[in-house]
């Protein structure tokens, strides 16, 4: 080649060095996750807020971000329609963090537009009941129906069950009868159980502010010898173990050689499980399509750094009943 050539090409790969590779892109993600790591650390209410706000996003669910943040202290306050704004906020809590108020974003079903009406209606004045919500805020049955579903409507109907009934004839009426009210009797219905409003949770908001699924599943996981996160995490280097949890994550990186990396979920806390790729051909079914999994397999601890190394998987889901829940997989 030609010497004017070769100094050209010499002379781009110094001017990519002085910006590219690898110093200024180190610097650049090193900076990115030095302030997350201070903010989660010393302003995790914040930290969270912000992350609920800017969904979907990134490696985490919300589900794991609040069962997280719960972790650590922070007070989560469920939807209400009385107090909720369509982003998620800070509320005083008594206490140096504030509490995170979630957002009316996070309702299945229910549009940006329907929640600035809530916003404008309920600035003006405080919502006295449902009809007077549904009216003011102009909202449709299934506007309702999404706050319901949701337990948003607690404040002013009740429990879930019961705010799903008065939903559907406190909804005003587009027609001529639209400014009468409707006599109906109060009817009081029973008050969902625990299980049936973990799985409403889950179905209307994509999470839960109760206790963790497993909790309910725990005694019956004892019995197979499934033992929490917690205990887990206090294991041996080389010692056998049993681990079970909600998939919320799998991975497959293209540099793994076929190993997949699966993120469980329990009460407790996460399991990361390293899953071979022999184990990974032999048992994909079980891989790929619980919603529950029990792992038997040994555990590998170094320094603080765990992982559960799987020799067997086991698919749990009927477990879960009605329960839907689902995981982010990046293969």
């Amino acid at each position: 080649y030609e010497e004017t050539f070769i100094k050209a090409i010499v002379g781009q790969i110094q001017g990519f060095a002085e910006y590219g590779f690898p110093e200024s892109h180190a610097a650049s993600f090193a900076l990115l996750a030095y302030a997350s790591a201070w903010l989660k650390c010393h302003e995790p209410a914040a930290f969270l807020t912000a992350l609920l706000n800017s969904q979907p996003m990134g490696f985490y669910s919300p589900s794991q971000l609040v069962q997280d943040a719960r972790r650590h202290a922070v007070e989560v306050r469920a939807v209400d329609v009385t107090v909720s704004t369509w982003d998620a906020a800070l509320e005083p809590s008594g206490q140096p963090q504030p509490a995170v108020r979630l957002g009316l974003h996070m309702v299945r079903g229910l549009s940006q537009a329907a929640a600035q009406r809530i916003e404008q209606a309920r600035a003006l004045q405080s919502f006295s009941d449902l009809a007077d919500l549904a009216l003011r805020a102009q909202l449709t049955r299934s506007d309702l129906q999404a706050l319901a579903a949701a337990d948003a409507l607690a404040a002013l109907a009740g429990h879930r069950r019961q705010a799903l009934w008065q939903a559907v004839v406190s909804a005003p009426d587009k027609d001529l009868l639209k400014h009468t009210s409707v006599a109906e009797p109060v009817v009081l219905l029973a008050a969902p159980s625990e299980a049936e409003n973990i799985v409403g949770d889950y179905h209307a908001l994509g999470l839960t502010l109760g206790r963790h699924p497993l909790a309910l599943l725990r005694p019956r996981l004892t019995k197979q010898r499934f033992l929490p996160a917690e205990v887990l995490n206090t294991f041996a280097d080389g010692q056998f173990a049993r681990g079970c949890g909600i998939v919320t994550v799998r991975q497959r990186p293209q540099t793994a050689n076929g190993t997949m990396f699966v993120t469980l979920e329990d009460e407790t806390g996460p399991v990361n499980v390293i899953v071979w790729p022999a184990l990974v051909e032999k048992q994909r079914k079980e891989l790929l399509g619980a919603s529950l999994l029990g792992v038997y397999g040994i555990w590998q601890c170094e320094g603080k750094v765990r992982h559960l190394v799987a020799k067997r998987l086991v698919d749990l889901s009927p477990l879960l009943g009605q329960l839907h829940v689902g995981s982010r997989d990046f293969a």
